[in-house]
């Protein structure tokens, strides 16, 4: 493909070459700036849409186009390619297996479909780290915007006097404050590994005013579950680098002040006390048992997309619980509900390549591309970890998220590492 004449743009004071897919890379960082705009939603005629969703359309049609003028046949072969098809097979499965077939449809259009479509521009698109840190900047601007925007309102609350910590807190643009949590801590990692380990210094710049709005704002969402994923990524930074022990101490030290600020003593004390009502670990180990006992009933297909909330409901109410869920907040039961065994075999399939990806890229990959490979490795610790007591994928930002993020990375692993080689 000839790649002369390329559009070039001022981007963080330095001019990016937006290579021969510009109007795809625009649609892409903007796409990822409205990650967090899912929740305006509108119908075109009798089909439902959301801003988010037409920024992809937008997106995917930029890229069909203009591989067309370049008479170019997109690159399939990926690491994520055989497990997106069978994720893809998976909820295609699960589809009918609900009785709200209607719902499921939108859900599989909204959360495997055009995440994976998405993942694959990315993919062919970028080809240089500046090109990524163009997609990475509508990620951090959408972190920023959903972080601020909670941050102001905790913080109100608090000087108000009207927040308990045991309570949930209070949320701005999100349904609940732990959605904050499950967003930035991933662009944290990549942030992180961004300002300890890129050449370049506008990069590290605008991963370190990341850090500065995105940590505090983690802090502020008191999400439990927020905070072992962000600890998870602190360590795996710390290891990473070679003044390791003198970066784990100094996480250490800024850790066990946190501890010490009442609202935070507070938040985490509520966890360590079993017999508080308010405990999140007792409540989930109740939805565990009980979604277990259901997907006992349900082994093979799982309850199917959004049919958690219906199956559940009969063994829920059986101990004495009334409150409605609609996912089992733990990354294993949500996919085998969600997808069944076959889309949770996808999805680990997925996260293995991913970590192995990661790790390689970090290991071999060029100087330019490696800090977004172990980004891509600490952001899926942190999805593990959040995991294990959240739903890290299935909302629309995060499944864009999850996938942009594996776009970044897998261009970086194809480009770096063949550079490398070549090397």
């Amino acid at each position: 493909m000839a790649e002369t004449g390329l559009s070039r743009v001022r981007f963080a004071g330095a001019t990016v070459d937006l290579g021969p897919y510009p109007v795809s890379l625009a649609f892409a960082a903007l796409t990822c700036a409205l990650a967090p705009a899912y929740v305006i939603r509108w119908h075109v005629a009798f089909y439902p849409s959301t801003i988010l969703e037409d920024s992809i359309f937008l997106t995917v049609l930029a890229f069909a186009a203009e591989s067309w003028r370049h008479r170019a046949l997109p690159v399939w072969r990926t690491p994520f390619t055989w497990p997106a098809a069978l994720f893809l097979v998976a909820g295609a499965i699960s589809v009918v297996v609900p009785p709200d077939h209607r719902a499921a449809l939108g859900i599989y259009r909204a959360y495997p479909i055009e995440p994976v479509a998405f993942f694959f521009v990315l993919a062919n698109v970028i080809r240089t780290p500046a090109q990524a840190a163009v997609v990475g900047a509508g990620l951090a601007l959408a972190g920023v915007v959903v972080g601020f925007a909670n941050s102001v309102v905790i913080l109100n609350a608090l000087r108000h006097h009207v927040y308990n910590v045991a309570d949930t807190p209070p949320v701005v643009i999100y349904t609940n404050a732990n959605d904050i949590a499950l967003f930035l801590v991933p662009l944290i990692a990549f942030a992180g590994s961004l300002l300890l380990f890129s050449a370049n210094r506008a990069t590290r710049a605008g991963a370190l005013a990341f850090l500065v709005v995105a940590v505090p704002s983690t802090i502020l969402s008191f999400s439990r579950g927020g905070y072992l994923a962000l600890a998870g990524v602190a360590v795996g930074l710390a290891l990473a680098h070679r003044r390791r022990w003198m970066l784990i101490s100094a996480a250490g030290v800024a850790a066990i002040a946190l501890l010490l600020i009442p609202p935070i003593n507070r938040r985490i004390g509520v966890e360590l006390d079993l017999s508080n009502p308010k405990n999140t670990l007792v409540g989930r180990s109740h939805l565990w048992q009980a979604s277990l006992q259901m997907l006992q009933h349900h082994i093979p297909f799982g309850a199917g997309l959004s049919g958690f909330g219906k199956a559940i409901y009969p063994y829920w109410q059986a101990v004495g619980h009334t409150d409605a869920f609609i996912y089992p907040h733990n990354f294993i039961l949500t996919f085998w509900s969600e997808t069944g065994l076959l889309g949770l075999a996808a999805w680990i399939w997925i996260l293995v390549a991913g970590f192995a990806m990661g790790w390689r890229g970090w290991r071999a990959a060029d100087t330019g591309w490696r800090p977004w490979e172990l980004g891509l490795l600490l952001a899926l610790v942190a999805v593990v970890l959040h995991g294990l007591v959240d739903v890290p994928y299935f909302k629309n930002d995060l499944a864009l998220e999850f996938w942009a993020l594996l776009g970044i990375a897998t261009a970086g692993a194809s480009v770096g590492l063949r550079g490398r080689r070549a090397t």
